[in-house]
């Protein structure tokens, strides 16, 4: 989906790597990631949100330049072999 960017892995912190270390061996690996993995999600959510709404924002200000984009999207679309 070409909506739907995927955004890098975020860098290790000091706080994720110390805090990963503290636990009962192979439990907490899996556990630390899942809390990057579900950070990561709220981040993505939290971009494609803003996106969306600055989308919306764009099309009421210049709906002629909205409905060009539209029209061009669906002319790429119609083009495209699957």
């Amino acid at each position: 989906m070409p909506d739907t960017p995927d955004l890098p892995e975020p860098p290790e912190t000091p706080e994720s790597q110390s805090g990963s270390g503290s636990g009962s061996g192979s439990g907490s690996g899996s556990g630390s990631q899942h809390d990057r993995d579900a950070e990561r999600r709220r981040k993505r959510d939290a971009f494609l949100r803003e996106r969306k709404e600055a989308r919306e924002l764009r099309e009421r200000v210049h709906p002629r330049r909205a409905r060009a984009a539209r029209m061009r999207q669906q002319m790429r679309m119609r083009t495209f072999r699957w």
